[in-house]
């Protein structure tokens, strides 16, 4: 390679390699595994050591991956958090003995440990006592995530003989039972399944709400002692005062050679499965804690230390069938059926095949030998079909045009690969389509939660939206945590939804790109629901903020048998279809107002309610289609910009005086 393709070669890695980082750091969704990313990363270095005249210091192969989030407070490190150097095979890892020994020149005895995959963190105890927890962010700088860490039930409050003041590294990770039982409920609700436990563990700590660390049961173990008041001669010393203090502290063992460390490494690699937490590979470092200072660090990892990673365990099964499962929002997700393999400690007997798009880019068909992986050591997914196995007569995989479930059309997102059933009354989204029904921006059902949704379908009592205007308060009571009143105001609150008229009723359905505020807009132009359905694809279109493509989805919904019939299920409950929006005077009619600043005769909603009542429209924002601001007290940059652009600026008594 020469110096112009090595330059864009490695314009390109970096390109690559920070991308995949900000999403596995920052947004902890990676798009590849650990060990692509990783390869990805040691290509990079690979080449940067080839020619060290194109390496900058903001190449990812110089800096710690992540950076502080603007959401938590920062905490600067006393103690750098370095990230470790990679090695793939045994010539690197004896090559990192070779240059160990060569630094030092006396024995050295090596530890070795389980590499945890989960969100590396610093905890800071004084007098013994808990302070404070931060994200290692940069390496440099972290985030406060202290009250988050307090909810997690292996991070002592109080440590056991411990130092004045110490600080030590560990690692907070998702057990692998409670990421797959998340997984389990994510599917039930219809969610998108979580990655991988690591990134499950680093969403959770990293929440602004402290319940959700606690509701997602985390752990810490510990590695590392960062600064301590007290001194200590060897690594192995560390980890066991750490342990008497009251830590889970990660299973190490000692070597007198590199190549003695193998032993522990193939064990480790061998037995990762039966560890209770995810692991990507195996930790050597140099115990003598003075030696170690000796080798100092680069800009971004120890020279005493590496990781030895692991490459995904791959086997090859044969895919039987195809299975389509439909999810609580409708999404149809496709597995592959498989001859039972043996693979990373379980038997596989299905794998995740994502979507269309994922099926059509690897061409899997029915009676392929495919090669399949767990997907964060968890997942088993499809990671590549064997042609030259493939047998003759298969023919290319489509998902159904029609639900598996219900027999409704299948429509693809406009803004995904995600394909999705239509019908209004599709049993699999029977939970998700009735809570929606209930919801403050539809229906607005006092006390009708999912929670309670979920009891009234386990029960028996309903199976479509209509089927709650026929339930009795005595039924209701002896559900689980209700009791007589509780029943009796649910009933009274489902009682009062009859009345809330055609724009909630829009929302309610769950048409697609109709909420609430295109609910609104069609319930000023429709007398009621009969008149919407009656209407064609150009009267439609003429509804302000209705575009062609909203418009298509309601015709294609009141199109639907499902839909049809519920419709008629809510009219012989009772439940009224006249709109509630119609608009008498129009005096705002075709104009935009933007309300900005403290109002004191209305609240915000009841502003914007009475400009919507004469036909008018409230936006958010100001722009040149603007054409009146109304300003309360303390008015901000809205204001500003209106003067900018020379709209109309109304004090809240003029504002008054237009609407009198």
């Amino acid at each position: 390679m020469d110096r112009n393709e090595a330059k864009e070669k490695i314009a390109a890695l970096r390109q690559e390699v920070s991308e995949h980082a900000r999403r596995y750091y920052d947004e902890d969704a990676p798009s590849i595994s650990d060990f692509e990313y990783d390869r990805l990363l040691h290509s990079l270095m690979d080449l940067e050591n080839a020619f060290p005249e194109f390496r900058t210091p903001d190449s990812p192969t110089q800096r710690v991956g992540g950076h502080v989030s603007a959401k938590f407070a920062p905490v600067r490190h006393e103690a750098p958090l370095e990230s470790l150097t990679d090695v793939f095979s045994r010539e690197e890892l004896f090559a990192f003995g070779e240059r160990t020994q060569a630094a030092l020149s006396e024995h050295i005895v090596y530890d070795v440990e389980p590499k945890i995959d989960g969100l590396s963190i610093a905890v800071e105890y004084r007098d013994g006592v808990f302070f404070r927890g931060a994200t290692r962010g940069d390496g440099q700088t972290g985030e406060d995530v202290t009250e988050n860490l307090r909810t997690i039930r292996t991070l002592p409050a109080r440590l056991s003989g411990a130092p004045e003041r110490i600080i030590v590294r560990g690692e907070v990770y998702m057990a692998r039972d409670t990421f797959l039982q998340l997984n389990r409920e994510r599917e039930e609700r219809g969610e998108a399944l979580l990655a991988n436990p690591r990134n499950a563990a680093a969403g959770s700590l990293r929440q602004l709400d402290p319940r959700v660390a606690a509701e997602r049961k985390l752990d810490l173990i510990v590695y590392n002692i960062q600064y301590a008041t007290r001194s200590y001669e060897t690594h192995a010393e560390t980890l066991d005062a750490l342990g008497d203090m009251g830590f889970e502290v990660v299973p190490y063992k000692l070597y007198d050679s590199i190549r003695d460390c193998v032993e522990q490494i193939d064990w480790i690699g061998a037995h990762r499965d039966s560890f209770r937490y995810e692991m990507d590979g195996a930790v050597i470092k140099v115990n003598d804690l003075v030696q170690r200072a000796l080798m100092g660090s680069t800009a971004k990892a120890p020279r005493w230390a590496v990781a030895y990673k692991y490459p995904p365990e791959r086997k090859q099964g044969r895919v039987l069938d195809i299975a389509v499962q439909v999810g609580r929002t409708g999404v149809l997700t496709p597995k592959a059926v498989l001859s039972p393999i043996r693979l990373a400690g379980t038997t596989v007997s299905a794998a995740t095949l994502h979507n269309q798009d994922f099926i059509d880019r690897l061409d899997v068909r029915i009676g392929d030998t495919v090669w399949v992986q767990k997907a964060g050591e968890i997942i088993p997914e499809v990671v590549e079909v064997d042609r030259a196995l493939r047998p003759e007569g298969t023919v290319p995989y489509t998902l159904p045009a029609l639900c598996p479930e219900c027999g409704s059309p299948v429509v693809r997102d406009a803004d995904g690969a995600a394909m999705r059933c239509t019908g209004a009354e599709c049993p699999a989204q029977r939970l998700r389509n009735i809570t929606h029904f209930a919801s403050k921006d539809a229906m607005d059902i006092d006390g009708l939660g999912a929670a309670v949704v979920e009891s009234l379908v386990n029960a028996g009592l309903v199976k479509t939206p209509a089927d709650l205007y026929y339930l009795d308060a005595q039924s209701v009571a002896a559900l689980d945590r209700m009791g007589k009143k509780s029943a009796e105001n649910l009933i009274a609150a489902i009682e009062a939804s009859k009345q809330q008229g055609l724009a909630r009723l829009l929302s309610a359905f769950g048409i697609r790109q109709v909420g609430a505020a295109a609910g609104k807009a069609l319930a000023r132009r429709f007398p009621d629901l009969d008149a919407l359905m009656n209407a064609n694809f150009l009267e439609l279109s003429e509804v302000p903020d209705i575009g062609p493509v909203t418009v298509q989805y309601i015709l294609d919904w009141f199109d639907s048998p499902q839909s049809r019939h519920q419709v008629q299920l809510l009219r012989e409950a009772g439940v009224s279809f006249a709109s509630r929006e119609q608009v008498v005077d129009t005096r705002f009619a075709g104009k935009t107002f933007v309300l900005t600043g403290t109002l004191l005769r209305y609240t915000r909603s009841q502003a914007k309610a009475l400009i919507e009542g004469f036909g008018g429209k409230a936006s958010g924002s100001v722009s040149k289609k603007t054409d009146y601001v109304v300003a309360g007290e303390a008015a901000g940059s809205k204001l500003d910009k209106a003067r900018s652009l020379g709209i109309p600026v109304l004090s809240e008594d003029e504002f008054a005086a237009m609407l009198e």
